[in-house]
């Protein structure tokens, strides 16, 4: 809070960086890139790389996963240093807000739409760098099939992909000594926009420590339909309030929300008997039909 102007708050302590790790292997920040685009299995952990898989194919998986690793760890290790040495500064969610209100600081938010519109903060910049992939070629709805019979009919995220115009878009409205507050979901694509960010010269960058997520609602003036914390979740694990989240939420709730969940999974397993006797029906119906 000291790099924005305001005294530390000592009811929050110092935003602290990430664990040191070894020296870089790669000084390519868009190499990463590709990594964060692709199809994860759901954590909720800024540290996926290590209990996650990604989608791959051809006979050479092995090899291409190890090599995905190697980059992954490699990113983290340069946003990590960007941390440590400060040209990047940390701060946790309620820091944020509490910069945003008092000096009306910009909170640039690099979330895909799908998350953005669930909930945002009030008055703050939607530049995505990644999106929705909206192309509808061959190769975009091989990934698209993929990526949902690989969990994302379960966790509800689609393919996404990189924005090029990330940077000319925030060039076109922010100079570069501007105090840019950035944000994603839970804290790890913006890392990857700071990056960027600084290489491409700005000087002020602030990044938003375990995403908005890791927000309580009043460390920021929320807009949309949902809590920031299941702005990232989806598909049918939401429907059933199977996620983290969820549990969590409904251990403060009480018995309210777990009865509504219940009884969905109830209608569930009703319609799936319900189809299951219609199918047999309509089949004993066709082979009387044929016997006769």
């Amino acid at each position: 809070m000291q790099s924005l102007g305001f005294s530390p708050l000592n009811s929050l302590g110092s935003a602290k960086a990430t664990p040191k790790f070894q020296k870089e292997i790669s000084r390519d920040p868009l190499s990463s890139l590709k990594l964060l685009s692709l199809k994860f299995k759901p954590c909720y952990s800024t540290r996926f790389y290590r209990n996650s898989s990604i989608q791959m194919s051809g006979s050479n998986e092995e090899e291409d996963l190890t090599k995905q690793m190697k980059e992954m760890n490699a990113a983290k290790k340069r946003w990590d240093a960007l941390i440590r040495e400060e040209k990047v500064k940390s701060l946790t969610p309620r820091e944020a807000g509490y910069a945003i209100q008092l000096s009306y600081k910009t909170l640039l938010d690099v979330r895909p739409s799908f998350e953005r519109n669930k909930a945002w903060v009030k008055g703050s910049t939607w530049i995505p760098i990644f999106d929705v992939d909206s192309k509808l070629d061959a190769g975009a709805l091989s990934k698209k099939v993929t990526n949902f019979l690989l969990g994302g009919w379960w966790s509800g995220i689609p393919t996404l992909s990189y924005e090029n115009q990330f940077i000319s878009r925030v060039e076109q409205q922010f100079p570069k000594d501007t105090d840019l507050i950035v944000a994603c979901q839970k804290g790890l694509r913006s890392l990857a926009a700071c990056e960027l960010l600084y290489k491409a010269g700005y000087e002020n960058i602030f990044w938003v420590q375990g995403g908005l997520e890791a927000a309580e609602e009043e460390d920021f003036d929320r807009e949309g339909p949902q809590p920031f914390k299941f702005a990232g979740i989806g598909g049918v694990s939401e429907f059933l309030g199977w996620t983290d989240q969820q549990r969590a939420a409904a251990a403060k709730d009480g018995w309210g929300s777990r009865v509504i969940y219940s009884a969905r999974l109830i209608g569930i397993f009703i319609l799936a008997d319900g189809l299951f006797i219609g199918v047999q029906q309509l089949t004993h119906y066709l082979q009387e039909i044929r016997s006769s």
